[in-house]
């Protein structure tokens, strides 16, 4: 029996890679600002599930993305390497809280949420940004690309999570 639970990750999944590549990569403001929206999935993917399949989500995920955008594995590597990461960070940023069975997310802080939030997109942009231009020598190009492209990206997730409301 395929349960409610499932359906409504396939339909975020989908959802959000679509409007990804369909909307926000067609977006360009002055030269830099490209927001990568799809980030929320893994923010708001349930915390108490597979963490093995977590991995292969967001590889997915990731992968789908690169089809449709033409990156050579950019978002992949920078999406494996947050869902890789999230566990430690959700330990740092909402402590011993996140072992309990009973937390969710949307229980936490509003600090916190945002703080967990910005770990993940900052963290994916290092990494999607450093292999995509992959010299030391642009190392002011790779940060204004990382501050600048956040800045869009952490006001689009932020904006998306208060219109659409997610029990996570």
């Amino acid at each position: 029996m395929f349960s409610n639970f499932y359906f409504i990750n396939i339909l975020r999944f989908v959802l959000l890679v679509l409007v990804q590549v369909l909307v926000f990569n067609k977006l360009n403001f002055l030269g830099y600002i490209n927001p990568f929206v799809y980030i929320l999935f893994l923010y708001w993917y349930p915390i108490k599930e597979n963490k093995g399949a977590f991995i292969v989500i967001a590889f997915l995920l990731g992968l789908f993305v690169d089809i449709f955008s033409d990156t050579l594995a950019l978002h992949t590597a920078a999406t494996v390497t947050i869902a890789f990461l999230r566990p430690s960070l959700m330990r740092f940023v909402f402590g011993v809280n996140y072992e309990f069975q009973s937390f969710r997310i949307s229980s936490a802080t509003k600090a916190q949420q945002i703080t967990f939030l910005a770990l993940l997109i900052i963290i994916h942009h290092i990494v999607f940004f450093s292999l995509e231009i992959l010299s030391f020598s642009n190392a002011l190009l790779i940060l204004k690309k990382i501050i600048v492209t956040f800045c869009g990206t952490f006001l689009m997730c932020i904006l998306l999570s208060l219109l659409f409301k997610v029990e996570k």
